[in-house]
């Protein structure tokens, strides 16, 4: 009898569990007029270098039925200032949030302890230098290859000839994990070649900035790291401000694409910006429907444009996604 009774109780512990189970998630389950919210948190939201990640997110929105709400921001934003965005989008009820990081270690901590709170996905890079130990998922490129693939696109016209060259390097933010990667991988590629990185910089080269790219030491290549510094690599280019040096790059916008096409910049290397955007928000959609879902980091491909090829078919939709 005592058996039976043990059964009897195990049976209806189970049913109980299962009651609760289905309650919970009748109460959770979202409907068309309440739908699970991601909030994205990018610096200087409305530049052109965002478009085809920004189409990607309303994409991937459209395809999961989520509300989606990009947090319009400077160029800058301090770690302070990035928690308030991040704090500021759950009270106002984001489920989940896509985070452009700060750099530095300070911030991925931060983003961790706001993790427990709701799902976090980090954007393009990692906050700590280390992307390889990010303690947050991660979708974007890989930065180190990036900047690998990049040297290989200077190579690749100098073949034999890059022994003796002088390079220098820009990037917007020299300290953010992307940069730190993409230099690396930049440098690791000319090893043994015989050119030499005269100088590397970072900061902001904008308009009201742009003399400051006429200042620098004369070198044969400048190989920018960022959209932004791409930009303004290009456009000193078409000026004849450079001392006459070749600009490689990696970006995103349109206005990297108008100096590839006239000529201003030789080679460029194209982060996947739409799939970024799509499986940012598709990783915290499957968490967010599925509580035991483990977000993992994805990683996008990079495409090389070149003059010759800008315009060719398989090039085509990557065109279209970054003009929108």
């Amino acid at each position: 009898m005592k058996d039976n009774r043990k059964i009897f109780i195990l049976v209806e512990s189970v049913l109980a569990l299962m009651l609760i189970g289905l309650a919970a998630r009748m109460f959770w389950e979202r409907n068309g007029e309440s739908r699970y919210q991601v909030a994205v948190i990018i610096q200087n939201s409305d530049s052109s270098q965002w478009a085809s990640f920004k189409y990607g997110l309303k994409m991937a929105a459209e395809d999961r039925n989520m509300e989606l709400s990009i947090v319009s921001t400077g160029t800058v934003l301090t770690p302070e200032e990035e928690m308030q965005l991040v704090e500021a989008e759950i009270i106002g009820g984001a489920d989940a949030v896509i985070v452009q990081p700060v750099p530095g270690q300070e911030t991925e901590e931060m983003l961790k302890r706001m993790e427990k709170k709701i799902p976090v996905m980090l954007a393009l890079c990692a906050a700590a230098w280390e992307e390889e130990n990010s303690l947050l998922p991660v979708t974007g490129p890989d930065n180190y290859e990036a900047g690998k693939l990049l040297a290989e696109e200077v190579c690749r016209d100098y073949g034999k000839n890059i022994e003796g060259k002088v390079v220098g390097i820009l990037s917007e933010d020299g300290n953010s994990a992307a940069a730190v990667s993409r230099e690396r991988g930049f440098r690791k590629a000319l090893e043994g070649r015989g050119a030499k990185v005269r100088w590397s910089v970072s900061g902001s080269f904008g308009e009201e900035e742009e003399d400051s790219l006429k200042s620098l030491s004369k070198v044969d290549v400048v190989a920018a790291l960022d959209d932004r510094s791409l930009t303004a690599a290009g456009k000193a280019s078409a000026s004849n401000d450079l001392h006459g040096a070749l600009v490689y790059g990696i970006g995103n916008s349109t206005e990297a694409v108008y100096y590839l096409d006239t000529d201003a910049v030789q080679s460029l290397v194209v982060p996947d910006g739409f799939h970024m955007g799509y499986q940012s928000l598709m990783e915290l959609a499957e968490k967010l429907e599925h509580f035991f879902y483990p977000v993992q980091s994805q990683t996008v491909s990079c495409t090389v444009l070149r003059r010759e090829n800008l315009f060719s078919e398989e090039n085509q939709e990557l065109l279209f996604t970054m003009s929108q």
